[in-house]
């Protein structure tokens, strides 16, 4: 019997040490299960960040390419006051030369006027000298007659 107690007692400690390992491998495994979860988790997290940034990557696209639109905008807007702004410069010059003319006209009015209330001013001499004239000689013809 003592032989007998030998092979159970060292197929029991082969039990223990398979079971040991088995044990191991066990927690290894899960070990293993667990670093997957994790990894997985990472991934899914890093596939969540980079979805993240590509939504943002587009707003910001759509933002400049609002920008863009706005800023075409008022380049456009620019140049039709830059336009604007060149017709009223014409504008001005062609207002500025008619003024000038207007001015020019106005001073020979006036030098004609000038010289025709002189033209008048000595018509009226003559007209009253001859007056004068007629009066002196009435004058002598009246005391010729008496």
């Amino acid at each position: 019997m003592p032989s007998d107690h030998l092979p159970q007692e060292e197929h029991r400690q082969q039990a223990e040490s398979v079971r040991e390992k088995a044990e191991d491998e066990r927690d290894d495994a899960e070990q293993d299960r667990q670093s997957t979860e994790a990894h997985r988790i990472s991934a899914e997290s890093g596939r969540s960040e980079a979805e993240q940034f590509r939504r943002l990557a587009e707003e910001a696209r759509e933002v400049r390419d609002l920008h863009r639109e706005a800023l075409e905008a008022l380049r456009g807007e620019r140049e039709r006051l830059r336009e604007a702004g060149e017709t009223a410069r014409t504008a001005a010059e062609e207002a500025r030369t008619a003024a000038e003319a207007a001015r020019l006209a106005t001073i020979e009015a006036v030098q004609a006027t000038a010289e025709t209330l002189q033209a008048t001013l000595e018509n009226m001499k003559v007209v009253e000298d001859l007056r004068r004239t007629l009066r002196d000689i009435r004058s002598v013809n009246k005391l010729d007659s008496n």
